[in-house]
């Protein structure tokens, strides 16, 4: 029993060593009432991934609030392609397969583990006539 536990252990403890996170958020646009920059526009939409190896990604986001004000999150999935570029799969918690969201974005390195990321998604909704959104995210990967 005490090889079972111990080689348990040491398999955790790997997968854990060799795992790379990351923290993504996308910047809102300021509102109306706003006077200049906020930080609500950093962190509204804050989230965390984990890199299952070079190519995927996979991880959770905050999207807002629902109209109990209880947190609403989107579950994503990243394929990176190319140098630095991505394709991301998104869908919220709730009517997932109802309310999808595909983009394509790109990853450039400001500073040693910082990524400044503009994207382009559009939602695949059958009721939706958005025409996508342009967005500026930042990534930092530890």
């Amino acid at each position: 029993m005490k090889k079972v536990f111990f080689t348990a252990a040491l398999a955790m403890t790997t997968l854990f060593a060799s795992a790379q996170f990351m923290v993504i958020t996308t910047v809102q646009e300021a509102s109306d009432e706003a006077d200049g920059f906020e930080m609500e526009q950093v962190t509204d939409n804050i989230g965390l991934g984990y890199m299952l190896n070079d190519n995927f990604t996979v991880g959770v986001q905050r999207t807002g609030e629902d109209d109990n004000g209880d947190m609403t999150y989107d579950m994503f999935a990243r394929y990176n392609f190319g140098d630095n570029m991505w394709a991301i799969v998104s869908a919220p918690s709730e009517d997932a397969s109802d309310n999808l969201s595909v983009g394509v974005g790109y990853s450039l390195n400001v500073w040693n583990s910082v990524y400044v990321e503009p994207s382009y998604t559009m939602s695949m909704a059958d009721d939706s006539d958005d025409e996508g959104t342009l967005n500026l995210g930042l990534a930092w990967r530890f």
